[in-house]
């Protein structure tokens, strides 16, 4: 019986299915589609989204196949009148590697993260339509999914996860709703094209906004010719809008811009796009659950579509991944939709509030699409204060520097302790682990009590910040030296050298902070380790404990 069947193929479907083998899980992805789509729907990840890439060791292959975003060129009348860049002041920082997004086709990104399952001798089942869903027991291993397939023989899985699209057959065979509503009035096409060689200038997105309609024109990377393409419809004498076309495409490019109709010399992927703004009511219905857009769709202002669903999918899959070993309860399952239920509720209004203030901007000429782009579109400050596994921290409203529990872990410049080598904190919380860090003298005690109950699980890993003036001569392995003190400054720990006190920061497989708490609150990091992984090697897990369903 395979664990985990994953019911579709786009980023959001690729990164859980990648996040679970590596976890030794079995899984599956089946897609309806015949052969994966060749479509550049999504622009690229934003830095949190870059930041799961790196932790899934595809980062560098990534950004060597896109491209940084582009300055914003923007034409009046096809005349330029401004130039913007919203990105010209995001650069990397000590706790965020990763400054600014990327641009990259998605048919790209999918590619590489296919790649990537492969490697664990995982492959996507093309063709294969998911049409009936029934949960059941076996009075085995607890429960069970039974699924059925427009052609094909039925399968079984211990979870399902839908991840198929706004359209979503899985979330349809649970009958949970999809709320909201759809503009119909706030329409564009799009698709992807070929322009002459030369026609613009490569290094700029190019944005015509006139009083009668639009036209987009961005580079694809690793193209020589092709370009995204978006812009109002063409309309009918009611003012209806017109299907896409190519020929309606080079109308469009002639029309608004100073170019020629036929140096258009390809368009397809054609596709006519409606601002939707919906959620589902729930995320989990027993052994199925839903992510990405199956969950909730929402304005393309902002660029979070594929972010959000790609984030969905790192929140849940190492929880899927504890679930199925044994080590939590179902109920750390129940979590997904307590956290990321709220953020996609967030993301809806954010990007409709995004979307309000560039039909806004457009109205005058120089604006553009940089109105969309935020310090809350990079992803970077999601976190989950309100969770049931934010543990310990000041009280609602107290001061602290530093993350408090929930919040993104900050990553930090350091060299390993023992062979001088250039890292990074996220490059220690890569993998699927949960990490305890340990700040200052003080927090020896409970890294060394963790490491004995933990010691032989792979789960878990105990990591020893050293700062710059501590001795950190027969180190233990893994530890690290804060030689430039951004570790202490990102987690508020001060010189946590000077004294015998210290801190100590449980951090999630996800990144995100489980607990920060006092070194001598050994209690805290206890209880929390034993929720995720339960008590370490001495652990006797009840059959009847593991894996029930709520």
């Amino acid at each position: 019986m395979t664990d985990v069947l994953i019911v579709g193929a786009g980023p959001t479907g690729l990164v859980l299915a990648c996040d679970l083998a590596r976890r030794g899980a079995a899984v599956r992805v089946v897609d309806r589609s015949p052969a994966p789509p060749r479509t550049s729907r999504a622009k690229g990840p934003n830095p949190r989204s870059l930041e799961i890439l790196d932790d899934l060791g595809v980062a560098e292959e990534v950004l060597a196949a896109g491209s940084d975003p582009l300055p914003m060129l923007k034409y009046r009348d096809r005349r330029p009148v401004a130039e913007a860049d919203p990105w010209a002041d995001s650069a990397p920082s000590p706790d965020a590697r990763y400054g600014r997004g990327w641009l990259i086709a998605q048919w790209r990104l999918e590619g590489i993260l296919r790649d990537r399952l492969a490697g664990y001798g995982v492959r996507v089942e093309p063709g294969r339509e998911v049409v009936g869903l029934a949960q059941g027991r076996d009075g085995g291993d607890g429960g069970h999914v039974d699924v059925t397939y427009a052609d094909g023989p039925a399968g079984r899985a211990r979870y399902v996860v839908g991840c198929d699209g706004a359209h979503s057959s899985v979330r349809k065979l649970l009958g949970i709703t999809f709320e909201g509503t759809t503009a119909e009035d706030q329409v564009m096409v799009c698709g992807d094209v070929d322009l002459a060689d030369g026609a613009l200038d490569r290094t700029r997105w190019h944005q015509w906004f006139d009083e009668d309609g639009a036209v987009m024109l961005c580079p694809i990377p690793g193209t020589r010719t092709g370009w995204w393409f978006q812009a109002g419809p063409e309309r009918d004498g009611r003012g209806r809008p017109l299907a896409p076309t190519a020929d309606g495409f080079r109308r469009l490019l002639a029309h608004h811009t100073a170019l020629p109709g036929r140096a258009l010399t390809r368009a397809e992927l054609l596709s006519t796009y409606r601002v939707n703004v919906r959620m589902a009511d729930r995320f989990r219905a027993g052994r199925v659950l839903l992510a990405g857009d199956a969950a909730h769709v929402h304005a393309i202002a902002g660029g979070l579509g594929m972010n959000t669903g790609i984030q969905d999918a790192f929140n849940l899959g190492w929880k899927l991944g504890l679930v199925l070993a044994g080590h939590a309860d179902a109920e750390l399952l129940d979590t997904y939709e307590e956290e990321r239920l709220p953020v996609a509720a967030r993301t809806l209004d954010l990007t409709s509030e995004r979307l309000r203030a560039t039909l806004e901007a457009i109205r005058r000429p120089g604006g553009g699409l940089d109105a969309a782009i935020t310090p809350d579109t990079t992803g970077l400050g999601v976190g989950y204060r309100w969770s049931s596994l934010a543990a310990g921290g000041p009280a609602p409203g107290a001061e602290q520097p530093g993350p408090r529990a929930g919040d993104r872990a900050p990553d930090a410049p350091c060299a390993d302790a023992a062979t001088g080598e250039r890292t990074r904190l996220h490059r220690v919380f890569a993998g699927p682990r949960t990490t305890v860090l340990g700040f200052g003298p003080g927090s020896a005690a409970v890294l060394r009590e963790t490491a004995d109950a933990y010691g032989g699980d792979a789960d878990v890993r105990v990591c020893r910040v050293y700062a710059a003036h501590e001795d950190h001569a027969g180190a233990e392995p893994g530890a690290v030296v804060d030689d430039a003190g951004h570790a202490a400054a990102a987690y508020g720990t001060g010189a946590s050298g000077d004294t015998g006190a210290g801190t100590v920061v449980v951090v999630r497989p996800d990144h995100h902070v489980g607990v920060l708490a006092p070194a001598d609150d050994a209690r805290s990091v206890r209880e929390y380790l034993r929720r995720l992984h339960g008590t370490g090697r001495s652990a006797e897990r009840s059959p009847g404990m593991v894996d029930a369903v709520r």
